[in-house]
């Protein structure tokens, strides 16, 4: 089993070789090239299952001093940093363990899913299964291998450094393919209002774009908004190691590192809460919190197969992991900022997306909206320091949120059958309102996505159940407990609120899609896709109905256990230990005597020491949640599918704007999904748009353009002169006056050369008479007589 653990650098390193390989020789060959990246996934996968299994292994050998705690690690010297060396390296531990268990088998479920569901998107021809619809095939396996192996290599990392290496990497797919048909446009995308100032700006509402964003501009959209994120999450990065001097996990963890961080400040707050926020708000931006959600609900434009993975296996997956990885951190103030913010804008995000999933007709976006709010209800679970709660909410969601996803991939397939069938390509397949009695035609699709969908809503004894009603037990302990919080009581009461509009959403899309009559002529031409798309939906049916069985509460009669929470929910427990700082032997006497008075476990249990806000404490079961809740599903659930059912036209209005009074209001308000694109629009990229105008024409109009003109026509007037002086002065005087002096003076001085030997003679007696008056003139005294007279 060491062998194993020795190469655990290999699990990434699979699909990234199917994508070197893919990219530089095999992407001429397109069965080849999908093989080969389902191939590289079954290697990942057996991979990381050994290493669970050894895992789960050295747990049951010591289930308090085993691998869960201490964890595995393989340090590799990379980077110098002055006087020591920067490890990047790979750690396991239970939570890295439970992790691996999910992300490469669901990433495989969805590579063989895929297999069959891009062969009808083959060439350029338009969809149809004997052509295709935007190609690219090999190359889709290529990025989807890329993408994968990010997120492996993410699970591993003992580090943040290698973390956020693997997080830009996923970034990076998330863009080319969520743009992956790049060359795809719809109608209307152009089709936004502009206001002609700032002022019609604040009547935003007035401003919305279009239905649907093309999917080249959802790409940029999804990369620009998680930058903000990735900013900020660098910066608390860097801060960390400022203070810290390391980014490695454990070393960051140690109780004396976390009360140093809690010590120090900067700009007036500890470093542990600034770059505990700081990072956090990378989380927000990569699993889509409020404000930063508004990426994901476009990124539906990407393959559907694209949209499994991120909302299940990969991207917002990697944000809940970083928020549980970083616990400890954020935990080392009790009901500090950090915490507060965390279950606030969780809260928050679980309610907002919940609401705005009722109201959408696009079969994907609802199930977008509806992660959304799932991903809030883990940051609510881990705002309260409930790290099990949200981890084990995490693992749970990806199989049924995939288990979703691909169920509507093939509802869509078999919803574009038909409209090739009848050749109709103006009735949108994706819209829940040309759907209805798919059940009879898709029965396998069915039953798989009415399992995904009851763990969704917590159905007994369906995964959510287990998962959801967690976070619910944890809030209502927190909040009605001995010693309750006000905030953690609202919390559960978003959380009820949420879990309430979840049914509702998902009985009302059970509804429109499977139940009632054919809507439309390409519903009634629907036909079941091929097993490699069903069988798929049906293993990981299997998943949505037992994978919460690993987390019973120990207290459930008869087959309670909780062995989840020892195996991978005491992962930070070393965390909560008080810090040992040497004072002496007394002092730490002193300290030894309190852990045998208070207990061992008193902290892990309890949180305390280091990490005080960190619950490491089983939740017990709570039958007042657990019934309530599942009876509150169960009533919306069935009142969403039966309401929704006897919708028979897809032009008929939505039951819930038939509400008197407030349901136009309410469902336009949902429906534009509380104007946060709108809001966004014209309060930030109308206003930047702007100033970027203005600052075009300062610029180019007020400062650079006449300067350069100033210039321009002062170099000319120079120009002019100094050509003036060259001409008249240097050529005039210098280069051509004075040789044509000379030339006139020779011309002067020719006319004495006449070639007679008697003008030679006649000028010679003249020249030697003058010469004689000179002397006579100026050198004898008879010359000076002369001259006085």
């Amino acid at each position: 089993m060491d062998f194993l653990f020795n190469l655990i650098w290999l699990i990434p390193v699979y699909p990234l070789l199917a994508f070197v390989i893919i990219v530089l020789g095999l992407n001429r060959n397109k069965k080849a090239s999908a093989w080969l990246a389902v191939g590289a996934m079954v290697l990942a996968t057996i991979h990381s299952w050994g290493i669970v299994l050894g895992t789960m292994g050295a747990y049951a050998a010591d289930a308090h001093q085993g691998i869960h705690i201490d964890g595995w690690q393989l340090p590799l010297p990379w980077l110098p940093t002055g006087l020591s060396l920067f490890n990047m390296g790979f750690a396991v531990d239970g939570f890295t363990a439970a992790m691996l268990f999910m992300v490469p088998f669901v990433c495989l479920m969805i590579f063989i899913y895929a297999t069959e569901y891009m062969e009808g998107y083959d060439d350029d021809h338009g969809y149809d299964p004997d052509h295709g619809h935007f190609g690219r095939y090999a190359r889709f396996f290529a990025y989807v291998s890329l993408f994968a192996a990010g997120m492996l290599m993410l699970v591993i990392a003992d580090n943040l450094l290698l973390l956020f290496i693997s997080w830009e990497i996923m970034g990076l797919c998330s863009y080319l393919l969520i743009g992956f048909w790049f060359d795809k446009k719809y109608p209307d995308e152009h089709e936004v209002a502009t206001p002609a100032n700032p002022l019609q700006a604040l009547v935003f509402w007035r401003y919305a774009g279009p239905p649907k964003v093309a999917p080249r501009l959802a790409a940029l959209k999804a990369f620009m908004t998680t930058r903000v994120g990735d900013t900020l999450f660098f910066s608390g990065m860097m801060i960390l190691w400022s203070y810290a001097g390391t980014l490695t996990f454990r070393d960051i963890f140690e109780p004396a590192m976390l009360t140093h961080l809690a010590e120090m400040t900067l700009w007036g707050m500890p470093v542990a809460t600034l770059s505990a926020l700081l990072i956090f708000a990378g989380a927000v931006g990569k699993s889509a919190q409020f404000p930063l959600h508004v990426w994901l609900p476009d990124a539906m434009e990407g393959p559907t197969t694209v949209s499994a993975l991120i909302h299940a296996a990969t991207m917002v997956s990697a944000g809940v992991y970083l928020v549980a990885r970083m616990l400890p951190l954020m935990s080392t103030i009790e009901g500090g900022p950090a915490l507060q913010w965390i279950a606030i804008i969780g809260a928050i995000t679980a309610v907002m997306g919940a609401t705005i999933g009722i109201a959408q007709y696009d079969i994907k976006r609802v199930l977008a909206y509806s992660t959304i709010s799932q991903l809030g209800y883990m940051m609510m679970a881990l705002g309260l320091g409930g790290f099990l709660a949200g981890i084990f909410h995490l693992i749970a969601h990806a199989f049924f949120k995939a288990l979703l996803f691909l169920g509507s991939g093939s509802v869509i397939h078999a919803m574009e059958h038909g409209a090739h069938h009848i050749n109709d390509h103006h009735t949108d397949p994706q819209d829940m309102r040309n759907m209805g009695g798919l059940r009879h035609k898709m029965k396998a699709s069915f039953w798989a996505y009415l399992a995904g969908t009851l763990a969704l809503v917590g159905i007994f004894p369906f995964a959510g159940f287990w998962s959801k009603d967690e976070i619910l037990a944890e809030a209502f302990l927190h909040g009605f407990g001995d010693h309750g919080t006000p905030l953690a009581l609202w919390v559960y009461v978003a959380g009820a609120v949420g879990a309430i509009f979840t049914a509702f959403y998902m009985g009302r899309q059970i509804g429109l899609v499977f139940a009632g009559k054919p809507r439309t002529e390409i519903a009634a031409h629907a036909v079941e896709p091929g097993k490699r798309m069903t069988w798929p939906l049906l293993v990981l049916a299997v998943f949505a109905l037992f994978i919460g069985f690993i987390n019973i509460p120990s207290d459930f009669p008869v087959i309670g256990h909780g062995w989840f929470h020892g195996f991978a929910g005491e992962v930070h427990a070393y965390a909560t230990e008080d810090a040992v700082i040497d004072h002496g032997e007394e002092a730490e006497a002193h300290q030894g005597e309190e852990a045998a008075e208070h207990g061992e476990d008193a902290a892990v249990e309890h949180g305390g020491g280091a990490a005080p806000g960190l619950s490491l404490a089983a939740v017990p079961f709570n039958w007042t949640v657990a019934i309530s809740s599942t009876l509150l599903g169960l009533f919306f659930f069935s009142l969403g599918w039966w309401r929704y059912s006897r919708v028979h036209s897809p032009e008929a209005k939505d039951p819930v704007q038939l509400i008197p009074v407030i349901g136009e209001p309410l469902f336009t308000l949902w429906y534009n999904k509380y104007y946060f694109d709108e809001i966004y629009r014209g309060m930030i990229i109308y206003p930047v748009m702007w100033l970027a105008d203005f600052c075009g024409k300062f610029d180019y109009d007020w400062v650079i353009n006449p300067i350069v003109n100033l210039f321009g026509r002062a170099t000319v007037v120079i120009a002019d002169g100094s050509g003036v002086f060259d001409k008249e002065g240097i050529d005039g005087i210098f280069v051509n006056g004075i040789p044509g002096l000379f030339k006139k003076f020779g011309g002067q001085l020719r006319l004495l050369q006449t070639g007679r030997a008697q003008n030679y003679l006649l000028i010679l007696i003249i020249g030697f008479l003058i010469l004689i008056g000179i002397y006579l003139a100026f050198f004898s005294g008879q010359g000076a007589n002369i001259a006085a007279l």
